[in-house]
């Protein structure tokens, strides 16, 4: 394992309107689809500039300002669904990174970046990415959210702690761990379970750092003791 992350490629995206299944009468709106930027791209509490979201309420905010996706995963893809041309930003990831994966990345941990265009930049994982019937329909594979929830390929979400500028090639430097424990993979098994374990979901929602929302729907299932 390696202590830091390096930032392949750099994405943004702008909304866009699809139709579900090819409806034109079932329109949904997105910014999945995320173009790679060249140069340093400005950041701050709320992501990157230029890029949007569509669904305020499951996507953005602070808690999930900055999204980004581990690059060797595209080799598995690239077996699994051959048909695609996958590559970074498919996921709609703003950050495609290598050096470290969701068994070695924890909820809480604070990455800095100190390179001369940075400006001291600095990010904290705040949960793991859900993905949701939106990838699926990106690129017509019915089953690809459901994928990556079993294969736990999901890549996380970050927070902004200081504000300053991303771009490919920088290295986002581990600087503290506060929950060693909660592991992105950690915490995909607590939130995939089957049968769901009640004590493992207050376990995780008592995790400082854990976004509010992954914290509110920890806590609110828990009490109805699913089993």
């Amino acid at each position: 394992m390696t202590d830091s992350l390096r930032i392949v490629s750099v994405q943004i995206g702008a909304c866009q309107s699809y139709f579900k299944n090819g409806d034109p009468n079932r329109p949904w709106v997105s910014a999945i689809e995320k173009s790679v930027v060249f140069g340093p791209v400005p950041t701050s509490e709320l992501g990157l500039d230029g890029d949007e979201q569509a669904d305020k309420v499951h996507h953005g905010g602070v808690d999930k300002a900055v999204l980004g996706y581990c690059e060797s995963h595209y080799s598995f893809w690239k077996t699994e669904f051959p048909e695609i041309n996958w590559g970074s930003g498919a996921f709609g990831e703003n950050l495609t990174l290598s050096g470290m994966l969701e068994s070695e990345v924890c909820v809480g941990d604070i990455f800095e970046c100190q390179s001369a265009t940075a400006g001291g930049l600095c990010l904290q994982v705040s949960q793991p990415r859900e993905p949701c019937w939106k990838l699926s329909q990106r690129w017509g594979l019915p089953k690809l959210a459901v994928r990556v929830q079993a294969t736990r390929r999901t890549g996380w979400y970050m927070r902004v702690l200081h504000r300053g500028d991303l771009q490919a090639g920088q290295t986002l430097s581990l600087v503290e761990r506060p929950h060693p424990e909660f592991t992105i993979d950690v915490a995909n098994d607590i939130l995939f379970a089957k049968p769901r374990d009640a004590a493992a979901d207050l376990r995780l929602a008592g995790c400082q750092h854990l976004s509010e929302a992954w914290k509110e729907n920890l806590i609110r299932r828990s009490a109805k003791h699913v089993s």
